[in-house]
Formats: structure tokens, C-alpha cells, sequence
């Protein structure tokens, strides 16, 4: 029957309909409905019909459309309130204003640009990871979109980026009466976790926080929870990038790039990333560059369904991308996709922690990343390679074998 439902969802995913979903971003900073809500309950129908045969097809496709539509609306909104910071880029994806990225742009790269109007913002160096970045201003009454159509066309062999949005890929609610005791930790892991998203509260310890956005370090629920997930698992060091700050166009790619950056130069290589967004020229440069110096990736595949583009960082070679489960095991109706998928993690009927330390029910891919990356970290301790150890673990669930749903399999039961 689950074989029956994807290979309809993959159908779905190349009909007319759905084509026209573009590769653009992922959930709202601060948005904390539960994807059912969001929805009008189409996902909570969906699941109570599975195994019905007909029909929980086509509740399961109908509720990916809804999914996917959902996405469009909140970045169409998005765009809409914040057109001082905001606009779309060629690709139709959301992304800083009024500025274009160069990743190490030559001298004739950056003539051209001048040339046409284009004027030099800043240089950024990446010292750790050893990237440079030009960044560009847009010539004065030229949209986002036909600038960087106009740059990569008279530059075709340079990397030019808009400085893309990437966002949460999961939710928490808001506490509801007894907060409840959380599960006690695991065993203590040593070796270090970088964490990219937004800032925790106070009352979940970190050993350090650095803003690369305005107002950053800012705390927020989604940076909470995730943080006190891994503390939850173990790890007894956590350092967090914060790529959020306070203003609306956080968690732009420039931001994850430095923020990868200081953690590497911390010594971290073990970095959990629960933010999705569209394939992006600067973070793919630096995925790589972060991976060939040691590091340990691991992404969120988002909350937009399987009618979504694939997310980003998730699917970029060598990134480990994660799904999320329930209480029993299934798979949550509303997980994204990425390119490849290498294993699945809690992500649902549990609880964490927000920005005030108080315990909330989360649900999302976002919380199951934590999970894996801390028992990547555990390996670690252990010198165990990656990620063989990982797989050792992992329990098979679905088709034999590994799998478009729970890729190679459920990491980290004992986390929940």
C-alpha cells in the first residue's frame, strides 16, 4: 500500500498542477501553527485513512497539493508585507533586495558587473573555510530578478547568487496547561555540536551564540527547541550560529555561510542545520568546502510534502538528510524531499523546549536533525567512521533496504 501511495505522489509531483509550484523557500520565521491547522485538518484526515485503499490515495496526493500550495501562499505573503527587504530573485525564490552575491569573482567578472551599472557593497571572506564574496549592489530601478539574469548571462562562468531565505522546517505549539517532564538525557557526548538557526532562550545553556544577522543573537522558539533537543541527547557542547536576528530577510544564505564559517573555526564538525531553501550558489560552495575540511552536515528535508522542490542544504552531495516519524513509527505525511535521503528521527508527539524553557509539543523535520546529529557526535567519541556507524544503528523500516521514505533507517528511538 505505501508503495502504491509514493508512486501516485511521484506522479502527482509531475502533473500540470503541481508543476507550477517554483523553487522557492520554506515555513515562516515565528510561524508556530501545527501543519494540520495550517491546513484545515486535510493532514489529520489523510492519516486517519491510510490503509483504505482508493481513497487514502487520493486524500494522501490531494493533502501533498494542499502542502505544496500552503508553501506558495506563506512565501507569497512574505514577499507582500516586507518589500523594503524582500523580493524575488530569477529563480522565483525569496531573497535579500537589491543585492546579488559573487563567490570569488576574478578582476574581468568584476569589470562586467561595473560596467553594467552594478557596484561593489562589501567584500566577505570566509577565512576558515577559505571563500571569498563580493557582494553587489543592484543598479538603481532594476528588479532583483533581471539583474541576475542580466550578470549570469554577461558572466556565465562565475557563481552568481542571490542572497536567497532559508527557514524553519518545523513548528512549535504553544503550552497548553501542565507543562509535563522532559525525558532524561542520554548519556553525555563530548564532542562538540554547531547548531545554524536562531538563537535559544536563556534557560538552555550553550557554549556560545553569535549573531550574523540584525538584532542577532535574538531568541526564538524554533532555535530553543532544536538546542535543548540535542542537549536532551546528550551533547554536552552546543555552539549557535544565529542566522535570524530580528529583521524579516534572516536566514539569507550570506548569513549560513558565515555562520558555518565560525564554526568551523570553533572546531565543530558535527553541524545541525534545520533550515530549508532552494539550491543556492554561495551555500553550495560552502557545504563543499566545510565537508572537505571534516565536517558532519546534517539537514532538514522540510515540511512542504513531497510535492515541494527539493530542499537545500539536505541535498547537497555528502549533506546527511533527515526525516522525521511519529509516536509509532510512521512517517510524518507532511515531510519534504531532497535529493537523496539518508536516515529518519523523531520529529513528532514529543516535546521541547521554547524560548521562555517551558515544554511544548514540535512537530517537524526540524527536530528530528537534532537527534541524528547527536548521535553523529556520539560516534565521534567513540572514533567511529561516518557514517557507517550511523547505519549500524539505524533500523530498517519500509521497503527493505533503504528508501524514498525512512532512507537507510530510524536513528535515535532512545531519543525521545
Amino acid at each position: 500500500m505505501r508503495s502504491r501511495i509514493w508512486i501516485l505522489l511521484s506522479v502527482a509531483m509531475a502533473s500540470p498542477a503541481l508543476a507550477q509550484i517554483g523553487p522557492i523557500g520554506q515555513q515562516l520565521p515565528g510561524v508556530a501553527q501545527p501543519v494540520e491547522r495550517v491546513l484545515g485538518g486535510t493532514l489529520e484526515s489523510v492519516d486517519r485513512t491510510l490503509g483504505t485503499g482508493v481513497d487514502a490515495t487520493t486524500r494522501t496526493v490531494r493533502g501533498a497539493a494542499a502542502l505544496a500550495q500552503a508553501r506558495i501562499d506563506r512565501i507569497g505573503d512574505l514577499v507582500r508585507r516586507n518589500p523594503a527587504a524582500i523580493e524575488r530573485d530569477a529563480d522565483g525564490n525569496p531573497a535579500r533586495k537589491g543585492e546579488l552575491l559573487l563567490v570569488a569573482p576574478d578582476q574581468a567578472t568584476l569589470d562586467a558587473a561595473r560596467q553594467l551599472g552594478f557596484a561593489v557593497m562589501a567584500e566577505e571572506r570566509l577565512d576558515t573555510l577559505d571563500i571569498s564574496v563580493t557582494r553587489l549592489s543592484v543598479p538603481r530601478g532594476m528588479t532583483l530578478a533581471r539583474a541576475q539574469a542580466l550578470l549570469r548571462k554577461a558572466a556565465p562562468d562565475a557563481t552568481v547568487s542571490a542572497d536567497t531565505l532559508n527557514f524553519p522546517s518545523g513548528s512549535a505549539a504553544p503550552a497548553r496547561g501542565r507543562e509535563g517532564k522532559a525525558s532524561p538525557p542520554l548519556p553525555p557526548v563530548a564532542t562538540p555540536v554547531g547548531v545554524i538557526d536562531g538563537a535559544p532562550g536563556r534557560a538552555i545553556p550553550v557554549e556560545a551564540v553569535r549573531g550574523f544577522a540584525p538584532g542577532a543573537p535574538a531568541p526564538g522558539d524554533h532555535g530553543s527547541a532544536v538546542v535543548s533537543l540535542l542537549r536532551r541527547a546528550g551533547v554536552q557542547r552546543v555552539l549557535v550560529a544565529d542566522v535570524y536576528g530580528a529583521g524579516p530577510a534572516g536566514g539569507n544564505a550570506l548569513a549560513i555561510a558565515q555562520g558555518m564559517d565560525w564554526l568551523m573555526g570553533r572546531g565543530v564538525r558535527v553541524i545541525s542545520i534545520s533550515l530549508v531553501g532552494p539550491a543556492n550558489g554561495l551555500l553550495a560552495r560552502t557545504m563543499d568546502a566545510a565537508q572537505r575540511r571534516g565536517a558532519v552536515i546534517v539537514a532538514a528535508v522540510g515540511n512542504d510534502g513531497p510535492a515541494a522542490p527539493p530542499a537545500y542544504p539536505a541535498s547537497y552531495p555528502g549533506v546527511l538528510a533527515v526525516t522525521g516519524v511519529d509516536g509509532r513509527n510512521r512517517a510524518l505525511i507532511e515531510a519534504g524531499r531532497a535529493r537523496h535521503l539518508d536516515y529518519a528521527a523523531p520529529g513528532a508527539d514529543m516535546r521541547a523546549m521554547n524560548a521562555a524553557g517551558r515544554l511544548v509539543p514540535v512537530r517537524g523535520t526540524s527536530f528530528a536533525t537534532p537527534l541524528v546529529a547527536a548521535r553523529a557526535a556520539n560516534a565521534m567519541d567513540a572514533r567511529a567512521a561516518l557514517p557507517a556507524a550511523l547505519d549500524r544503528e539505524a533500523i530498517d523500516l519500509g521497503a527493505r533496504g533503504p528508501d524514498a521514505v525512512y532512507g537507510r533507517g530510524l536513528i535515535c528511538t532512545i531519543c525521545r
